[in-house]
């Protein structure tokens, strides 16, 4: 074999090793390379996840989206939402919140959907105090309490003692699956230790109502100064003025003083 057929193989042989090494290199930059910087992974719904549910594997995805409508508390990861509680009901497509779970620590779901500052405490109701069966969880009410005044059994007064109460349970579940009027016997609710003291005080002393609000209605009642009482001037008493008559004759004289009338001689 010429020394000119050795150098084309010899050749040949280098440029096929080089092509090999740059083919490697593209498919390797192509099989490693990175998505887009501009996007971020998030946790959405699949499916309408009812408040008070936990949380499934099969019940959320990750979805690509741009960094910026992405909120702070979303998560990167099914493995970090799976197994909490939904304090919130989220609709399929809706982006899954840390403000919209809680970490379930053993016991009942319930014990996991209550604020740390916050208390849970039932009350007995029936279908008009459960305003007609259409209390869900989730719901926030008022409540009204009325109590006998006097010892006339017919006098009573009401007022509004707690407001914007958030609905945790009625009867024995938290879930909001259901959505015609159901009479339940008992409604759970949220509120502060100082509430939960209102709530039961009021309890011994007559009768409980709860009011619904309307979901978009955050407005508290205002309380209202207390006003100090005005005393009314007590008008001045005026003294009549004595009125002197003169009768005829020999010195008659008479002084008349209020309803009083007296007759005075007096030389003339």
């Amino acid at each position: 074999m010429s020394a000119r057929t050795l150098t084309l193989v010899a050749l040949s042989l280098v440029l096929g090793l080089g092509a090999a090494w740059m083919a490697n290199n593209w498919l390797s930059a192509k099989l490693n390379a990175t998505p887009d910087d501009n996007l971020q992974a998030v946790v959405v719904a699949t499916v309408e996840i009812p408040f008070g549910q936990m949380v499934e594997a099969q019940q959320v995805t990750l979805v690509r989206m741009p960094k910026g409508t992405v909120p702070d508390d979303a998560f990167d990861s099914t493995e970090k939402v799976v197994g909490k509680i939904a304090t919130f009901s989220m609709l399929r497509g809706d982006i899954v919140r840390g403000a919209r779970l809680a970490e379930h620590l053993g016991g009942s779901t319930l014990a996991s959907l209550i604020a740390s500052d916050k208390r849970a405490v039932s009350v007995r109701v029936d279908d008009v105090v459960g305003v007609g069966g259409f209390l869900l969880p989730g719901n926030r009410v008022d409540v009204l309490a009325t109590k006998k005044i006097g010892g006339n059994n017919s006098d009573a007064e009401s007022k509004t003692i707690l407001e914007d109460l958030r609905v945790l349970a009625v009867d024995q579940t938290a879930s909001t699956d259901k959505t015609q009027p159901v009479v339940v016997r008992a409604v759970t609710l949220e509120m502060t230790p100082k509430e939960a003291e209102v709530l039961v005080k009021a309890m011994t002393e007559g009768k409980l109502q709860l009011a619904l609000r309307n979901p978009l209605d955050d407005q508290k009642k205002p309380e209202q100064p207390a006003v100090a009482a005005v005393e009314k001037p007590v008008p001045a008493v005026v003294a009549p003025k004595p009125v002197v008559r003169r009768s005829g004759g020999v010195g008659g004289v008479t002084i008349i003083r209020g309803t009083e009338v007296n007759t005075v001689k007096a030389q003339l």
